[in-house]
């Protein structure tokens, strides 16, 4: 218990640094930089390995994340549907994170090769998602709905391109090689593999079929967002309603991890 205690504090410290950095450069906002100072000093408490997987997921996906907004910016055909400016909130960080802090906690009880796959299974559902997100919307051809394979347009949900789907892969295989690096069982390797690769599937048919959609009156386009980024007010069109991206977000991260778990099988 001492030893999660000293790494609770070092965790506290560099999390906030951390989290203070990301919020300087809009990627998260003040909500946001004090959950991911929580989500990052509950995993360092579970152990330095933790940390590294979370980190390689925040740094990778950060980049990412800046480097599509700055190709859409200079590519207007490439639009984007989310905030372009304020960077993520608490609840897309808790959507992102939050299954691998509950394994990190759980692990840090009990130390297990379970918590461990769903951890990894988890976080790599985050990161493929992100990494199909950012670059998939930069693909030459227009997306395809992964359910009926009829176009739809760059960056809505449940569309998919190569690209896209390369990236996905592309994500949770770095997510799983860390994990080697890490020093963790090779079976981890798998878990955090698969459970990615599943997790942003998942992501995409959620996408695709039951994702809540608005409509903004004033642009005359459909979006994922209650304020659309013209400022007004949207309407719900179809969809669950309280099925946002930020819950498919947290029911893909915790098919990865359910994923992830299954391969331990």
């Amino acid at each position: 218990m001492h030893d999660i205690a000293s790494r609770a504090v070092i965790g506290f410290f560099l999390a906030t640094i951390v989290a203070l950095l990301a919020r300087r450069e809009n990627e998260l906002t003040a909500g946001g930089a004090v959950a991911a100072t929580v989500v990052g000093t509950v995993c360092l408490a579970a152990g330095w390995t933790w940390a590294l997987l979370l980190l390689v997921m925040f740094l990778t996906s950060t980049a990412l994340t800046r480097f599509g907004r700055s190709a859409r910016a200079r590519n207007p055909a490439t639009p984007a549907d989310g905030d372009e400016a304020t960077g993520r909130n608490a609840i897309q960080v808790l959507a992102n994170g939050g299954v691998f802090t509950f394994a990190a906690v759980a692990f840090a009880v009990s130390p297990s090769a379970v918590s461990m796959a769903i951890g990894a299974g988890a976080i790599a559902a985050s990161a493929a998602d992100t990494w199909a997100t950012e670059i998939g919307t930069l693909a030459a051809t227009p997306p395809r709905s992964i359910v009926s394979g009829v176009t739809v347009a760059t960056g809505e949900s449940g569309g998919v391109t190569w690209l896209g789907s390369a990236a996905a892969g592309g994500g949770a295989l770095l997510i799983a090689a860390a994990a080697v690096v890490a020093g963790w069982p090779t079976p981890i390797f798998w878990a955090a593999l698969t459970g990615g690769i599943a997790g942003a599937t998942i992501d995409s048919l959620l996408g695709a079929t039951l994702q809540s959609r608005r409509w903004c009156t004033r642009c005359g386009i459909m979006t994922e967002r209650r304020i659309h980024r013209c400022g007004r007010s949207t309407d719900h069109s179809r969809g669950i309603a309280w099925l946002d991206n930020d819950v498919v977000n947290a029911i893909s991260s915790l098919g990865g991890g359910i994923t992830g778990m299954l391969c331990l099988i």
